[in-house]
């Protein structure tokens, strides 16, 4: 199964998918980190709302690039509009240099970006399963 059929919020079962939090609701940095993925054609994006089971941050952006490049070029764009649009640069960035999995902590939010077969491998979606799942737009 390819990465963006089996992490669409369309694939995920229907208990995990929340219907209380949508998309346009959630914190406008939150989604500029998404449109940035998106832009740079990361595969599988996934949005996992944690403010009920976890207490370190809000929300887990988790996504794919299919090599290292891409993997950077995923990070180095959310970086790039994130301190120009709102002047925030991450906490912390770790795994940048080896670029098979790349996490940018912005406190509220934390951004995962993996290699595929580093995804396939730490599968973030299955551990943090108790989490509920915020449907992207189709059109990202």
């Amino acid at each position: 199964m390819r990465l963006k059929e089996k992490y669409s919020s369309t694939s995920q079962s229907p208990e995990n998918v929340t219907q209380d939090v949508t998309f346009e609701s959630i914190d406008e940095r939150v989604k500029l980190a998404i449109i940035c993925a998106a832009e740079k054609k990361a595969l599988g994006t996934v949005l996992l709302d944690l403010r009920e089971i976890a207490d370190f941050t809000d929300f887990f952006i988790i996504t794919s690039g299919s090599n290292q490049r891409q993997v950077q070029a995923i990070s180095d764009e959310i970086e790039e509009k994130m301190k120009r649009q709102f002047g925030e640069i991450p906490l912390n960035i770790e795994g940048y240099n080896s670029a098979e999995w790349i996490l940018m902590d912005y406190g509220d939010f934390i951004v995962h970006i993996f290699g595929e077969k580093e995804r396939e491998f730490y599968d973030l979606e299955r551990l943090w399963r108790d989490a509920k799942i915020i449907k992207l737009p189709e059109d990202l």
